[in-house]
């Protein structure tokens, strides 16, 4: 739960310095309490040259000044450690639907008690006192149920406010170490309201408005600008069909982007965008969507209404999720580039993205895949490398992939591939570099893609003879022939177009030598 160097370097410089920040104990976070004596020292500092580009870090008057910025930040961190990890983004969102549907079923048994008739025999302020306790135990009940799921929303609130919380720190540590350089009262900043620097609109971008508005402009690229600002006159070039803002120095997307009805392409990679517009999903003819390169840390749930999107690069960003419905909406999606992020899942709905053709989710914390994953029949190329010590394994359900051509699953902790890989009869390029792979071992994958398919078709084969017939004919209600003839058909297909791969894995001279074998263990 440290604060990252990489995006908060300052705080996590300062938190390093003042381990004791918020605590009253002799340094918890830096040693094992139950075994001081082998960690006397704190562990090394990440390296990275903040005291170099800011060596007024060094100046203790600057570090007083800045503990009060962080021991909020302290505290919190200690709270986050106990707590664990964030909760998955789609488990919270199930939670906040299980939510209204309690609250819908607590209202709906509400009015049914309300409506009830009262019994002849009761008497009228009895009935009332009746339905009073009956309301308050239901209540009660549906309170219980809530616990849970408010527990799981609560606590990803708490992530989400520890974040906001990261990154106000950091801007005020900027501001004191500022007004330090400056030769100011570093003191003052803690009760100086940050001020926003006024900027002034580009003139070659009202020059090109000027132009624009007089004519149906349909292109425009205003790249590599150094723009920090889009006026909200953007929004009247309605002809628009593309428009180019790459390269800049971009924080804030106007809402009025929403008016540009006849987009199609629109391009803010490499900006300093921390979020996009909520209005963006008004742009309905949206094809091509490039916001790689910024700080984005979620997408808005109303991209999902970009129904028309082809492509959509969101690499080299923050993200730590999806909108948990993306899959049901983008159904046109045929390119999804997500690398260079902190996902650590994919939502269910990405199944059914039945048109995506290209999806790189390379560089992120992917702790598996969704069983709906097979869904993506249509897919060719999927990169899901460097995922490191977080991905240890595939779904069964991605031999469904029947169109895949190529697979990188280089540099992660899988230690098995599941046996349903040989049914990818398209595939021509699969990446297992840097796996403790133990299944196919390594002397197999070396040999390339059909040789993996082949020892994957044999090991299956393996597997369903060794397996006790009995308990199967209870099950299946077979004979033993046809039990076995059932269990292998499905075999048969991918069998005929490796014959020649699978003879020379196991050492046969021609296809007949093949033939024999497999119909001995078939």
């Amino acid at each position: 739960m440290d604060p990252n160097p990489t995006n908060f370097p300052i705080l996590s410089y300062v938190m390093s310095k003042l381990p004791s920040i918020g605590r009253k104990t002799a340094a918890p976070d830096e040693f094992d309490i139950e075994q001081p004596q082998n960690l006397p020292q704190p562990p090394p500092e990440p390296h990275f040259d903040i005291t170099e580009r800011m060596p007024h870090l060094t100046d203790p008057k600057v570090i007083n000044a800045m503990q009060s910025a962080v021991a909020d930040v302290s505290q919190t961190r200690s709270m986050l450690k106990t707590l664990g990890e964030r909760p998955f983004h789609e488990l919270v969102d199930t939670a906040k639907v299980k939510l209204a549907e309690i609250e819908a079923e607590l209202s709906k048994r509400l009015e049914e008690l309300v409506l009830s008739p009262r019994p002849p025999e009761m008497e009228r302020q009895d009935w009332r006192s009746d339905l009073a306790v009956k309301e308050d135990e239901c209540r009660k009940a549906v309170e219980k149920e809530k616990e849970e799921y408010k527990a799981l929303i609560a606590l990803d609130e708490l992530h989400e406010a520890y974040e906001k919380m990261l990154k106000d720190a950091e801007q005020r540590l900027e501001k004191i170490y500022e007004t330090a350089v400056a030769g100011g009262d570093v003191e003052s900043i803690e009760q100086a309201s940050g001020s926003e620097l006024k900027e002034e609109v580009n003139e070659e971008v009202i020059g090109i408005l000027q132009e624009a508005l007089g004519k149906s402009v349909e292109r425009v690229d205003l790249s590599g600008r150094q723009l920090r600002i889009l006026p909200e006159a953007f929004g009247k070039l309605r002809s628009l069909i593309m428009l180019n803002l790459s390269n800049n120095q971009l924080t804030v997307i106007p809402d009025s982007i929403a008016s540009l009805e006849n987009l199609e392409e629109l391009h803010l990679s490499s900006n300093l965008l921390e979020s996009l517009p909520d209005s963006i999903g008004l742009l309905f003819s949206l094809k091509i969507l490039d916001i790689s390169g910024n700080k984005l840390v979620t997408l808005p749930d109303s991209i999902c209404h970009c129904r028309s999107l082809v492509e959509l690069d969101a690499g080299f960003n923050k993200l730590s999720y999806l909108p948990t419905n993306i899959g049901y909406e983008l159904v046109n999606l045929k390119r999804l580039s997500l690398s260079f992020n902190k996902l650590r899942s994919l939502p269910t709905s990405v199944g059914e993205m039945k048109s995506l053709r290209l999806l790189d989710v390379h560089f992120n914390e992917l702790h598996g895949l969704p069983r709906s994953f097979g869904n993506l029949t249509n897919l060719e190329i999927l990169n899901l490398s460097n995922n490191f010590s977080d991905l240890t394994k595939l779904p069964d359900t991605i031999g469904d992939l029947i169109n895949l051509k190529e697979l990188d699953l280089s540099n992660n902790q899988i230690h098995e591939l599941p046996d349903t890989i040989s049914r990818l009869d398209n595939l021509t390029v699969l990446k297992l570099d840097e796996n403790p792979l133990v299944i196919p071992p390594k002397e197999v994958v070396v040999e390339g893609v059909e040789a993996v398919k082949a020892y994957m078709i044999k090991r299956r084969l393996d597997i369903l003879l060794a397996e006790e017939p009995q308990i199967m004919l209870e099950e299946m209600g077979q004979t033993p022939t046809g039990l076995v003839t059932r269990s292998t058909s499905w075999l048969s297909g991918a069998v005929s177009n490796i014959f020649g791969t699978v003879a020379g894995y196991l050492g046969g001279e021609a296809k007949s030598d093949a033939d024999h074998y497999l119909n001995q263990q078939l």
